[in-house]
């Protein structure tokens, strides 16, 4: 069999309406590739179609695509098909979102994978009646989006990965490693369905716990800064969970907290490497490896609905030394 290839189109402007094109940028291939059906290749293997959207870039997200990528890669090899691969960053506007994933079905790709949460939420309307399966990616809580009722056993055509952690094991850590933090500032995006689920969570555990706590909610990256610093003056620390808006302004945050002295722990270790504290939170390459295999799975003919969603199992505490260094805390325990 002649050696596997991956197919990037490169010719979407002249699919996609300039209406569609706006705020919208992506990674193509041939064109020839691009307007290939499902089915067989010249080479006489299956052949299929890829919509991958992400919400926006940072860190995180673009781990789990690379990631994603590699392991479609492996499994076309081992599994002896090839595909071409639409790469759609939608730069966390809602609209252009909805018309990534209608060109998607316009398409006919055999599958959109979508990466994030609100671009989860836009593909799944986008494919209500048809039967294009949709698998997500860091779905924080896909029973709260709305995507799923029965993580177990999806009832429709959508299923994926969570990148759900117990928030009671980033405060443990905190205790741990700042036992003299008193108050906490929570901040996130609160059209961030799953940022309002771990919100939620970390609230009911800080007062069972008998913590204090302020919120502020951001609605776009350049709040984060004002809402950093207004937090860091009325608390001890400051906790940010898996929020995109956030994440995106992570080094202004940490800037911020660094300047004050103060901790910030995070639910990303993405977020640790922009300079958090700490987290006890997922591997992204893991998380994007377990996307790309439930991808395969799904081109190569198992049901969604044979493929519950999966959250991982295996949680690690990450520190950044240097911001434990610039604000004083011990974080020698978890140096290797």
């Amino acid at each position: 069999m002649k050696s596997m290839k991956k197919y990037f189109a490169i010719a979407l402007s002249a699919l996609i309406s300039l209406s569609m094109l706006a705020g919208c940028s992506g990674s193509t291939g041939s064109s020839s590739a691009a307007q290939s059906t499902a089915g067989t290749s010249a080479e006489g293997t299956a052949e299929y179609k890829v919509g991958l959207i992400q919400l926006m870039e940072h860190p995180s997200l673009d781990e789990i695509r690379t990631a994603i990528e590699a392991e479609l890669d492996a499994k076309a090899a081992e599994e002896g098909f090839t595909y071409t691969y639409d790469y759609q960053n939608a730069q966390g506007d809602t609209a252009t979102i909805a018309n990534i994933c209608q060109k998607f079905v316009a398409d006919d790709v055999d599958v959109i994978v979508a990466i994030a949460t609100q671009a989860a939420q836009g593909a799944a309307t986008a494919v209500e009646g048809t039967d294009i399966p949709v698998i997500f990616s860091a779905v924080t809580d896909p029973v709260a989006a709305g995507l799923v009722e029965n993580t177990e056993a999806p009832e429709g055509n959508i299923t994926g990965t969570s990148d759900a952690i117990p928030v009671s094991k980033i405060f443990d850590l905190a205790a741990e490693l700042t036992p003299d933090v008193q108050s906490f500032g929570l901040i996130y995006n609160t059209s961030e369905i799953n940022s309002v689920s771990v919100i939620e969570e970390t609230k009911a555990y800080l007062d069972e716990k008998g913590i204090s706590y302020v919120e502020n909610a951001v609605t776009a990256t350049g709040e984060v800064q004002t809402a950093a610093q207004n937090l860091l003056n009325q608390c001890d620390a400051v906790f940010a969970p898996i929020d995109n808006t956030v994440a995106s302004a992570m080094p202004i945050l940490a800037e911020e907290a660094i300047n004050a002295k103060k901790p910030v722990y995070v639910a990303a270790d993405s977020m640790v490497a922009d300079g958090g504290l700490a987290t006890v939170g997922v591997n992204y390459t893991n998380l994007g490896t377990q996307t790309g295999d439930m991808v395969a799975k799904v081109l190569t003919g198992t049901s969604v609905s044979e493929i519950p969603v999966e959250v991982l199992k295996d949680n690690a505490v990450v520190v950044n030394e240097e911001t434990a260094e610039a604000i004083g805390v011990d974080v020698s325990a978890y140096v290797q």
